[in-house]
């Protein structure tokens, strides 16, 4: 089986081909870039994929070596996302499906993120850490579906970076920036710390956080918002662990891709007794080998729909999503 997944939730519009057996034939990806200081403009990202989309589904059907007769099926991000960005991956992928006589299936992007780290670390049954612009949230698979451990009350930690980091005159996606300026602090200064119950709150972290720069470096600022950020969710992932007995803890999402994050997490598995699960950076933030993988366990299971049905959720929560491959 050959399916070919559509990436189209945010700031990057992504294609990729994979088989059954989770080989990545094809990945191609062209991001929009927000002016700097500002965040993706939903329109401007929108006008951006659909400049995109033909050239980037044309090059990973070139790049797969393979004719675009020769996919069985073709997978999108149908949610959770940026509307007008959701709307044209959905209308590309129903476009393809329907001219070419394809299924089509709608992958949960916040689904797609585990299933490809999953499959890149050979993990089975873990206590999931999904980090990104869109999901701070600790989950576990339970009864068909991922069940929320814990999750941010308000903005998410891939938020918290992009909108200080758009405050002091980056341009999001700030993640890898903050890191890069974290790295160079060396006094660490008390900002908010919220855990309520097992879930997070980073919204007051961020207020004080930008206050704090009147008296203070930018990058020691940096490193004590990222080094609260990441404690916060290490305490609550290590509450996880314990509470479950599970051995296994999978980072997924944008913010995997961060080296403190990953040394944090480490000393979480070496107190619980389990194995940290990271994939490579190339595959952390938003692809289209999330989205193919996804929709061949989706066909498989068979989950299709018309292209005349194709639909997009701007809010559609993981645990909403059934997962039948997984039971």
């Amino acid at each position: 089986m050959l399916v070919l997944g559509i990436e189209s939730t945010a700031h990057t519009f992504a294609a990729a081909v994979l088989n059954e057996s989770g080989v990545i034939l094809s990945d191609v990806r062209n991001s929009y870039r927000a002016p700097s200081g500002s965040g993706i403009h939903p329109r401007e990202a929108s006008r951006h994929h659909a400049d995109v989309a033909p050239h980037v589904i044309k090059e990973a059907i070139e790049k797969s070596g393979i004719s675009i007769k020769d996919i069985d099926a073709i997978a999108y991000s149908a949610g959770p996302g940026l509307g007008p960005c959701l709307r044209v991956g959905a209308i590309v992928a129903r476009t393809l499906a329907s001219y070419y006589s394809k299924p089509l299936t709608p992958v949960n992007h916040a689904v797609g993120h585990i299933e490809l780290a999953s499959l890149l670390t050979s993990s089975k049954d873990p206590i999931c850490i999904l980090v990104s612009g869109g999901h701070t949230a600790i989950v576990a698979f339970s009864q068909g579906r991922w069940r929320f451990f814990g999750e941010t009350l308000d903005i998410t930690i891939g938020q918290l970076f992009d909108q200080f980091g758009r405050y002091v005159g980056l341009s999001s996606p700030c993640g890898p920036v903050i890191e890069e300026l974290a790295s160079k602090g060396t006094k660490y200064i008390q900002v908010p710390y919220t855990v309520k119950g097992n879930d997070m709150s980073f919204s007051g972290t961020l207020t004080h956080s930008k206050r704090l720069l009147k008296s203070y470096t930018l990058e020691d600022v940096a490193f004590s918002l990222q080094e609260t950020a990441f404690a916060m969710l290490c305490e609550t992932a290590e509450r996880a662990l314990a509470f479950t007995e599970k051995d296994e803890l999978l980072v997924a999402g944008g913010v995997a891709a961060n080296k403190r994050l990953a040394e944090m997490l480490e000393a979480v598995c070496k107190r619980q007794g389990a194995r940290l699960y990271i994939p490579p950076i190339k595959y952390s933030g938003d692809c289209g080998p999330q989205i193919a993988w996804t929709g061949i366990r989706q066909i498989q299971a068979g989950i299709t729909i018309r292209p005349e049905d194709a639909f997009v959720r701007q809010s559609w929560r993981l645990d909403q999503v059934i997962t039948p491959w997984r039971y």
